[in-house]
Formats: structure tokens, sequence, C-alpha cells
């Protein structure tokens, strides 16, 4: 039945030129009711003069077709923006649910190192801390790298400023260890978790340069610093 019915519809005559100029004579709003045809219409280079007045018309439906590019070109930047925040907000959640699983700060470590960079999607991931001023024995913990005192000042450019990203230089030994060799792009954000514990950094390098490059938003790797020095503090203290 559905085949009957498929060429019955191919056996219907299409209306010729003459015929579609009858209708569109005679319903002169059509375009503007169905302002969508007008995307697949080619409106003829020149336009017919009247009186020696050029019908504006074709600037009209060049700069409707031109908006509409723009628009679309807009949309498209803006959900491909959406989508990939969205999925950078998502790998966030997820490090900070394994961040938080950590038990002590071997756990801590191995949680940066091991898990943060396929849920971030970066090669190297490292937790460094400056000596503290009396020994603190869960800073001594294996994975954790040691920075030699006023490193996180000059790292971060300052003393106000919580985070530092590079855009095309090798890897510092001191922030990445062995992993140095592997980065070409890095962001090191300052962790502060208070108390006796001294001042540290969250290291996170690609082998891509600019992974990490100025003016990118650095909310989220800030938020994962701040859930770090929560559980720094919990594990230290």
């Amino acid at each position: 039945m559905a085949r009957k019915r498929d060429d019955a519809i191919a056996d219907v005559a299409l209306p010729d030129e003459r015929q579609v100029d009858a209708f569109l004579r005679a319903h002169p709003d059509y375009l503007i009711r169905h302002p969508d045809l007008l995307l697949a219409l080619s409106p003829p280079s020149r336009w017919p003069r009247e009186n020696g007045v050029l019908d504006m018309q074709m600037f009209m439906i060049d700069r409707l077709h031109d908006e509409l590019d723009r628009v679309r070109g807009a949309a498209e930047h803006l959900i491909h923006t959406s989508r990939s925040n969205m999925s950078i907000q998502t790998r966030t959640h997820r490090a900070v649910l394994a961040i938080i699983a950590a038990d002590d700060m071997a756990g801590l470590a191995e949680a940066v190192s091991d898990d943060l960079p396929a849920l971030l999607d970066v090669d190297v991931a490292t937790l460094c801390f400056e000596p503290p001023s009396a020994p603190i024995l869960a800073l001594t913990a294996p994975g954790l790298l040691t920075l030699a005192p006023g490193t996180v000042v000059r790292m971060m450019g300052g003393s106000d400023r919580d985070c530092a990203l590079t855009e095309d230089m090798p890897g510092d030994p001191a922030l990445f260890g062995d992993g140095a060799g592997l980065v070409q792009s890095s962001a090191v954000v300052r962790i502060s978790p208070g108390g006796a514990c001294p001042d540290g950094m969250m290291a996170l390098g690609s082998r891509h340069s600019h992974t990490f490059h100025a003016g990118q938003a650095t909310e989220l790797v800030t938020f994962l610093a701040r859930v770090l020095e929560v559980c720094v503090l919990r594990l230290t203290v």
C-alpha cells in the first residue's frame, strides 16, 4: 500500500513556470508568509528599474543572507563552546571525586599523579610543597615533590596571584620531576592549606604547546586547587 502511494505521488506533475508565476501573482504576500523560501532562491544580479529607480530588495536579500550566515556561525560557535565547557566541568567533577577519596597524603599524591592526567586530558600532574617551618611527617609521603623556599611566589609571579599559565615552554623539573621532558605547556596553581602546612602548587603539564594559554579561563582549575587545600589540611593535621 505504501508503495502505491509513493508511486502516486511521483506521478503528480509539478507546476510549470507559468503556473508558478500565476500563483505568486495571485498571492503577492506568499514570500512574506514563508520567508524561509528566500534562502532557497537565487535573486538576480540586477533588478528591473521602474522610473529610473533601482529596486532595493536585492540589497535587502543579500543582507539577509549575510545576516543568517553570521547568526549560524555564532550559534555553532556557542554550541561548540558550551559543549567544551560542559566536558571540562564534568572532567573537573570526576577529578574532585578522585581527590577527596584519598585517605592519606600518599593516596592524595597518587590521585593527582595517576588519576588527574587521564581525567583532565593532560600528560603530567604533580603536587609540590615548600619545606614546612617545622617537620610534618605527612609531607614526606612518596609522590610529593619538595620545592625550594620562595618557589611558589616566584612561579606565580607575585604573592597576589594564584595561577600561572605557560603556552610554549619546556617543563620545569622542580615542578614535574621525571615527567618534565614531556611538558611543553603548563598550568600551575597555588595551594595554601593553612595551619602549619606550607604553601605548595598543583602543576598540570601537556605535551602539546598552547594547551594552556594567556586569557584562558582558570576558574575550574582554581576550584580544583581549593579542593586540594581542604584535603591537604585534613590529612596533615
